[in-house]
């Protein structure tokens, strides 16, 4: 592996994060959004990532790990919706409850959310340390020769 493939590796583990952050922000941002039905109801979001091996850069789609399939980075295969359960509950009186009362609330656990907020923004700071680190070690090969 060469030093310039650290730096792609790293970006696509940032662009795999970021995508990570917002939908875990999107996710709280909605963590309360009522409805009074359970087809209109928000559902949590999760990314889906998979390896990106070099050989699917080449245009050779394997998906083995052969001996000279060197890992490229991280892609994001999409976003998919939770099939936790929805959160009816018995509220009459509010503005949104159906005809037997109940109002439902997204399957958002908060907790869980933050977790996956702290765990990807440290996985993001984790590859820019990785890039400022080979950008330092370029830049002192660079000076070698004077």
């Amino acid at each position: 592996m060469s030093l310039s493939n650290i730096f792609d590796i790293a970006g696509t583990g940032m662009n795999a994060q970021s995508m990570r952050l917002n939908t875990t922000a999107s996710n709280i941002a909605n963590a309360e959004a009522a409805s009074s039905s359970i087809d209109q109801v928000y559902r949590a979001r999760n990314p889906v990532f998979s390896t990106l091996h070099r050989s699917m850069l080449d245009g050779s789609f394997s998906s083995f790990d052969g001996p000279g399939d060197e890992v490229a980075g991280v892609k994001v295969d999409g976003v998919v919706e939770s099939d936790a359960p929805l959160q009816p509950r018995y509220e009459p009186h509010h503005p949104q409850a159906d005809e037997n009362g109940y109002v439902y609330y997204p399957n958002v656990n908060v907790v869980e959310e933050m977790t996956n907020m702290i765990s990807a923004s440290r996985s993001y700071q984790v590859n820019v340390d990785v890039m400022n680190s080979a950008k330092q070690m370029v830049q002192r090969v660079l000076t070698l020769g004077q």
